[in-house]
């Protein structure tokens, strides 16, 4: 174990986060996450998901790609009405395409027609800049961060809320940026570690932590 990892799993909080993480691991093994083929796809497919499963995701994403329309030039040109039809099946449809526009306009205006720019950007005014974006709130900045910008950022959504508020390591008057900082607080700056974990709960609260939890058969019961 390295010097770094070391020190940051002193406190109790972080041990027993790294003992969630190691739980889950053994359990479900590598999520191989973000499912793209480019960080250009991650930064639409972050949009795509905002309350929806992935599979729907997929089924948008494979119609953009099908009309050659998976590029930032083609998308910046494409009418938002167009880009509404071809993303329905991920739901929400016209507000994700007037959403997705505004990112692809935002990125387009700031940083041109590569992507180069925006993927190197400094992490703290990415960030600031992408939640200024409409439609853009902390869970998929966040998401365009880590899987699409390889940033030691935490992303913490529902899922993460329920199984801490279900182990007693928060409460119902939890942000968004209180949630993440039990992670980013107590645990090392990795982005590999970031990625695994985040995929990892998705994970178990799908098949287990569900609303009506399956507490017998779950990794973490126990925990």
């Amino acid at each position: 174990m390295n010097h770094k990892l070391r020190d940051s799993l002193k406190s109790q909080t972080g041990q027993r986060l790294m003992e969630m993480y190691n739980r889950l691991y053994e359990r479900y093994g590598p999520q191989n996450w973000w499912p793209a083929k480019s960080p250009f796809e991650v930064i639409v497919g972050a949009v795509l998901t905002q309350n929806t499963n992935w599979k729907n995701v997929e089924k948008a994403i494979k119609n953009l790609e099908e009309n050659h329309l998976l590029s930032l030039d083609a998308l910046y040109d494409l009418p938002a009405g167009r880009l509404s039809q071809l993303i329905r099946p991920a739901g929400y449809f016209n507000i994700k395409a007037l959403r997705l526009k505004n990112l692809i306009e935002f990125i387009v205006s700031n940083y041109g027609l590569e992507l180069d720019e925006f993927l190197s950007e400094d992490t703290g005014k990415l960030r600031e800049k992408l939640l200024s974006v409409k439609g853009i709130g902390p869970e998929t900045a966040d998401s365009i961060l880590l899987y699409a910008c390889s940033r030691p950022i935490f992303v913490v959504d529902a899922y993460t809320f329920r199984i801490l508020k279900r182990h007693n390591m928060t409460d119902d008057q939890e942000s968004y940026a209180g949630l993440q900082s039990i992670f980013m607080d107590h645990l090392p700056e990795d982005v590999n570690l970031y990625n695994e974990f985040h995929a990892l709960i998705v994970r178990v609260a799908k098949e287990h932590c569900k609303k009506s939890p399956l507490c017998q058969t779950c990794p973490l019961d126990g925990w």
